[in-house]
């Protein structure tokens, strides 16, 4: 696998090595060995996956405290838009947010690391989205900024009038509002 270090250390886009000829393709999209040289010593637990149709859009969402988790995720069919916003108070990147078009087609991989809020929204018809975690997912710890917070300004490249959002995702504060964030100066992986 090839990486490509992003505007925000630590967010980190993944390029496997996809094998094709006249039959299709083959690639390894994880490997524990592969991505701890390469990035971190990281143990997953939990594999997450959702359909969604056009224009919807899940984010920005995070649990809190010990409970933060690292997310590896990709697209295994349709296209989505995939955002990390860094919500660690004090960071030189506070506030900034990376996003980058996974799909089907390009097999590319974004990792996440503890830290930061996540969201997608989907540019095709459907998408089929999947994602590791490296803790498993508590109800009670659950958190998320607002999708459409204008002081990110994020562009999510689906019509106002098209996004499709959950009922809790209507209501979730803003950056600024949210108190349960990120202390910069504390690792959050001891």
């Amino acid at each position: 696998m090839e990486i490509e270090h992003t505007a925000i250390q630590g967010v980190e886009i993944i390029h496997p090595r996809i094998h094709t000829d006249a039959r299709g393709y083959f690639f390894e999209s994880w490997n524990q060995k592969d991505f701890d040289a390469a990035l971190r010593p990281i143990s997953f637990c939990q594999d997450n996956e959702s359909r969604s149709s056009y224009g919807v859009v899940r984010g920005l969402h995070f649990q809190k405290g010990e409970y933060s988790q690292s997310k590896l995720v990709r697209v295994l069919e349709g296209r989505t838009l995939d955002v990390a916003v860094d919500i660690r108070v004090g960071s030189p990147t506070f506030g900034q947010w990376v996003a980058v078009e996974l799909s089907g087609e390009n097999h590319l991989q974004l990792f996440i690391p503890r830290g930061f809020a996540h969201g997608f929204s989907v540019l095709s018809p459907h998408a089929v989205f999947q994602y590791k975690c490296d803790r498993p997912y508590a109800p009670g710890q659950e958190a998320a900024i607002a999708w459409n917070d204008s002081e990110l300004g994020i562009d999510w490249r689906i019509p106002a009038g098209r996004v499709v959002l959950s009922e809790k995702d209507r209501s979730n504060p803003l950056l600024r509002e949210c108190g349960c964030l990120f202390d910069y100066s504390k690792d959050l992986y001891k």
